[in-house]
């Protein structure tokens, strides 16, 4: 497994982590399988905010005697108390669904205490007025809940939080679809949601990204909205290329497609690349670096993606993202100017010229 460290803390948490919608869906004893699995082979970060409640009484089994293993993101406003998913904002319902939570998990903490799927500025504003939002920084303060989260779709909503201070981590959907302005939860131009990733990046702030394959949507070209189908790895490695992203949360429903999911962590380069989705890109993302690394390797042993990435960083005013950048091995300024990168950059991305802009910026 591999492992991201999450900014605001010590914990490593595994890139590849588990969603718990489709597992849901399935016996106790799959899901009690399926997790067991997950941890014996390196996953350390669920998401709880599944369809069914079942889920929780599996998970309180799987985690027996390994509790310290997993980190949970437990949603404050999702609701189970009735045998089945629901949504409560009011502060008694809150208390009740997050008590029914921790019992049946068969634990007395909480690893991420997440504001469930704030996507409109009511909801935010019924999350302080109904007093659910001062619980959930209460039980920080009481050390129930080690860290504060945000499930949302929307980068308005986003930012209002960001601006708060109070989030080590925001599960965010992030997929080509929605990149790219396809889907249901493709909130947001694609210039809105690169700038909410950079900054999350920037105030170190995690993102645990959700949808990563849209419900496989993009795992099948009838379905997709690109008629072409990508590979698990392709979405994995598309989503840990954004800033910020600290982990993807796949949804396998059993332990062969968990299985399937986890050949990331040996695919070849090849595998990884995604750069397919240059042939689909709206015209308006042609000339941006998507950090995919198909114009590697250069020549010249230039790291282009990642000097792009800490430009664009830099520019959105992280400061680390200099420091970063003075450090490489090779700099912009080591640019032989063979043309290899334009030619094989699938979105048309002048690479020649931006490492020019790149070194007169940084100046090295």
């Amino acid at each position: 497994m591999i492992y991201r460290k999450l900014p605001h803390g010590d914990e490593k948490i595994s890139v590849i982590g588990m969603g718990t919608s489709v597992v849901g869906e399935h016996s106790e004893k799959n899901i009690i399988e399926t997790v067991t699995y997950a941890l014996d082979n390196g996953i350390n970060y669920f998401d709880m905010a599944g369809g069914h409640a079942s889920i929780f009484a599996g998970f309180g089994k799987a985690l027996e005697g390994r509790r310290k293993e997993a980190m949970l993101q437990v949603h404050f406003g999702a609701d189970y108390t009735s045998g089945e998913y629901g949504w409560n904002l009011t502060l008694d319902g809150v208390k009740k669904s997050v008590s029914w939570q921790l019992e049946n998990l068969k634990t007395d903490y909480i690893d991420f205490g997440f504001m469930h799927c704030l996507d409109e500025i009511s909801d935010l504003q019924m999350y302080e007025k109904n007093g659910v939002l001062q619980y959930l920084l209460s039980m920080k303060e009481q050390g129930v809940v080690k860290h504060i989260g945000l499930s949302t779709h929307a980068p308005l909503i986003a930012n209002k939080v960001l601006d708060m201070g109070i989030i080590d981590m925001m599960m965010f959907s992030i997929n080509p679809m929605y990149d790219y302005g396809q889907g249901d939860y493709s909130i947001g131009n694609g210039a809105e949601r690169y700038e909410l990733y950079t900054r999350c990046e920037k105030e170190g702030v995690g993102i645990s990204v959700m949808k990563p394959f849209n419900a496989g949507q993009l795992l099948d070209a009838k379905k997709s909205p690109f008629k072409k189908a990508l590979t698990p790895v392709q979405c994995i490695q598309y989503a840990l290329d954004r800033p910020g992203v600290v982990t993807v949360m796949q949804g396998a429903g059993n332990v062969a497609q968990l299985k399937e999911n986890l050949r990331f962590i040996d695919a070849t380069d090849e595998e990884k690349d995604y750069s397919v989705i240059g042939s689909f890109a709206p015209e308006e993302t042609k000339g941006i670096c998507v950090y995919c690394k198909h114009c590697h390797p250069c020549p010249a042993g230039l790291d282009i993606g990642l000097i792009n990435k800490y430009y664009d960083l830099s520019m959105q005013g992280d400061e680390l993202a200099r420091e970063h950048y003075l450090t490489l091995h090779k700099a912009a300024s080591d640019c032989i100017k063979c043309g290899h990168c334009n030619k094989r950059c699938p979105f048309s991305v002048k690479q020649m010229e931006r490492m020019a802009k790149i070194n007169e910026y940084f100046g090295k």
